[in-house]
């Protein structure tokens, strides 16, 4: 029964009918070399659900070609014996399958490769169908005919002409012998597979056919056969033709018994496999190697890796994984065109580097490879071939009448086989390349298992910031700001924190970074803003009106990448007016570094803070190096002065070059009519020097260390009494 078309809403994104035309493609394609007794919408019909299960394992995960055989063994099933439709069917596979029926979660070269793979799977699957159709066929017709061969005299030459009928006549090759090996008959198309010369394989002996490929069994079974131990065996056999060309067959061999059950003769039959072998390494050298360099692919890289990891408990191995430094710019600047030739010398070269035994270099992707070594000293083979491969890409490459010189990173992974799994190895190279890439690239870095699992953690928390704050896992800290001058809270400094459920509580130095790098930091300052003005509204709100003597405030730090979203201004703007904080109650934290060389471009957004009241305080300053008379064009209201600066007033007697620093930038300052404050503070001591010194306000350990909202709202009542 025809299944229904899927609708609209059962089948959204087409599949249904996309499927629906690779069958009908595929049904015109090979309907004319088939010998069913359907007609073309019938047979389209019958090929749709083989379709599906072509498509079904193109998708699946993990890959099993298995689906694919199954489809050539329906193919047989369905008459479709002519060899055109097997040859029809490959070309149709390797032209839509993937066009109407690939994953998008799969990149296109892996596609093809699983693809072609599918080809292989149902090209061997529709051959053993037919192979076992024909023998069953083929061998009960040659059985008979030799039965009837030696039953009653009178009906001999009836039965000899019958068995000439179907010995000559057979589509595969037919031959007797005796049980000394002797060949005493041949039929034409045995003779043709042997070349075509009948005295040259009627005149052998069946033990002058061994070939080196072989399988140590064949000639155990032989001699159990004509021994009378075993009925019957197949086997696939390679043998020597009289040009010295190879033959490969599908041979089964069976004994012949008298009338009395004694072993009399052995009867041969073989099907000639040469063609489909050769289809075979041709399928499987499509799968295992790249179209564009013609080194192996991943798929050859990873067999290849995993055998040599399933090795002795001794064996060592060496991995270079090998990404180049540049390349997307020469891909940009002059086209893919000239990018795949770049690649293709590129491949050459390595190539040439991996020519030792034990040696091999494959492309995994893109303008990634990896070169492979094994040996009993791979220890400073590896480091080798690393140099070796960094020396043959100095020399420049000559594209589009430009001489281009291909820098590269390695990383390098080395050590003993047992234990490691092919996905941990690429994983630990690919993180060390990585570091050599940041290292300036153009070298090559040894694996590093602890660099491994702080480069891993940092991609499990980079993975999981999204979620993170989805969840609610981000909560706020809050360090007090005191007044130097009575030591009064004056505001404080909102620190954001991570719960994370593994690695428990993490500062912004493990995370921030992350969510800059991701684009998460916008949404995530956000929220610390909106947070951090709700909480100094509730502050001001609960105090008694005055008690402070100066309006409360509320630090919020600003990364590089929220200084640069066009939204700042705006959001800012809006989360004030919602919460009803006064802009006066707000102060924006600016790192030196991210504001050193700044354009007005850049200033803007704060210029229009800082003329609404916020506060912008130039965070960490003394560490960027900026020219001091840039002050004067920053829109900033408050220095805060680097830990650094302080250190040396924890001792006694201070440090006169530390006090004399200090005083400078506090009296330049406020030559500006800015505010000072300190960071770091951690003795009385250092309190006591920078209060003669003319600092306005501090915040350090000494005071309090950051801590929830309802700690600081405790000293704030204190204060007010």
């Amino acid at each position: 029964m025809v299944p229904e078309a899927a609708g609209p809403e059962e089948d959204p994104d087409g599949l249904e009918d996309r499927l629906r035309r690779f069958a009908t493609i595929w049904s015109r394609a090979i309907f004319p070399a088939t010998a069913t007794s359907l007609t073309r919408p019938e047979f389209e019909t019958l090929l749709l659900p083989l379709a599906r299960t072509l498509r079904e394992a193109l998708h699946a995960y993990p890959f099993d070609t298995t689906p694919a055989a199954r489809v050539g063994n329906a193919l047989i099933a369905a008459h479709c014996t002519d060899p055109e439709a097997l040859g029809r069917t490959l070309g149709v596979i390797e032209s839509y399958l993937v066009l109407y029926c690939g994953t998008d979660e799969l990149t296109t070269e892996d596609n093809r490769a699983r693809c072609a793979r599918l080809q292989h799977a149902l090209a061997a699957g529709y051959a053993h169908a037919l192979r076992e159709r024909t023998l069953a066929e083929q061998e009960a017709i040659a059985r008979s005919a030799l039965a009837a061969r030696s039953e009653a005299e009178d009906a001999l030459h009836a039965t000899q002409a019958r068995f000439h009928a179907v010995f000559e006549g057979a589509a595969i090759g037919i031959g007797i012998a005796d049980l000394d090996g002797n060949v005493l008959e041949v039929n034409d198309t045995l003779t043709q597979m042997f070349g075509g010369l009948e005295h040259h394989v009627r005149s052998r002996n069946v033990n002058e056919w061994v070939h080196p490929e072989d399988a140590p069994h064949v000639w155990r079974m032989y001699g159990e056969l004509v021994r009378g131990e075993r009925e019957h065996f197949q086997v696939e056999k390679a043998f020597y033709r009289n040009d010295g060309t190879v033959l490969w067959t599908n041979l089964t061999l069976s004994l012949l018994r008298d009338a009395e059950g004694a072993p009399q003769y052995q009867l041969a039959l073989m099907e000639d496999t040469t063609e489909r072998r050769l289809l075979h390494l041709r399928l499987r050298y499509e799968a295992t190697h790249d179209a564009l360099t013609g080194l192996p692919n991943r798929t050859l890289f990873f067999e290849r890796l995993e055998k040599t990891l399933a090795a002795a408990d001794d064996a060592r191995f060496g991995l270079c994984y090998l990404d180049l430094d540049g390349f997307k710019a020469i891909n940009d600047s002059l086209g893919h065109s000239s990018g795949d030739r770049l690649l293709v010398e590129v491949a050459d070269r390595l190539q040439s580097c991996a020519t030792a035994s034990g040696e091999m270099v494959a492309r995994i992707g893109g303008d990634e490879f990896v070169a492979l070594t094994t040996g009993p000293d791979t220890c400073g083979g590896v480091s080798e071939l690393a140099s070796r491969i960094l020396g043959v890409l100095a020399s420049p490459i000559r594209l589009e009448g430009r001489e281009f010189t291909v820098r590269g990173s390695i990383g390098i992974v080395e050590g003993p086989a047992a234990g490691r799994s092919p996905a941990e190895v690429l994983r630990s190279a690919d993180i060390t390349m990585y570091r050599a890439k940041a290292a300036g690239g153009n070298r090559f870095e040894l694996a590093d298992p602890e660099a491994d699992a702080r480069a891993i953690t940092r991609h499990g928390l980079t993975t999981a910031l999204p979620a993170a704050l989805e969840r609610g896992e981000f909560f706020i800290e809050y360090q007090p700001l005191v007044r130097l001058d009575d030591g009064a809270v004056h505001g404080a400094e909102a620190l954001v924190r991570w719960s994370h459920p593994q690695h428990g509580v993490l500062g912004p130095d493990r995370f921030i970074p992350l969510a800059e790098h991701t684009g998460l930091i916008v949404p995530l300052g956000r929220w610390v803003l909106e947070q951090s003005v709700r909480q100094a509204r509730f502050w001001q709100q609960q105090l008694p009106a005055g008690a402070l003597g100066a309006p409360l405030r509320v630090n919020v730090n600003l990364s590089p990448a929220q200084l640069h979203h066009p939204g700042l201004v705006t959001d800012t703007v809006e989360v004030l007016e919602r919460i009803g904080l006064p802009p006066g109650g707000l102060c924006l934290e600016v790192t030196e570094s991210a504001l050193i060389g700044a354009d007005e471009d850049l200033l803007k957004p704060l210029r229009q803070l800082a003329e609404m009241g916020v506060d912008i305080a130039l965070d960490d300053f003394g560490t960027g190096y900026s020219n001091l008379a840039n002050l004067r064009r920053l829109p900033v209201s408050v220095l805060k002065l680097d830990r650094s600066f302080t250190l040396g007033m924890q001792q006694h007697p201070a440090d006169p070059v530390d006090l004399k620093i200090v005083e400078g930038i506090v009296s330049l300052a406020h030559s500006l009519e800015l505010a000072v404050t300190v960071e770091g503070v951690e003795t009385g001591a250092q309190a006591d020097h920078l209060r003669r010194l003319g600092c306005d306000t501090a915040q350090g350990w000494y005071y309090a260390r950051p801590g929830p909202p309802e700690r600081l709202h405790t000293l704030l009542l204190a204060d007010a009494v």
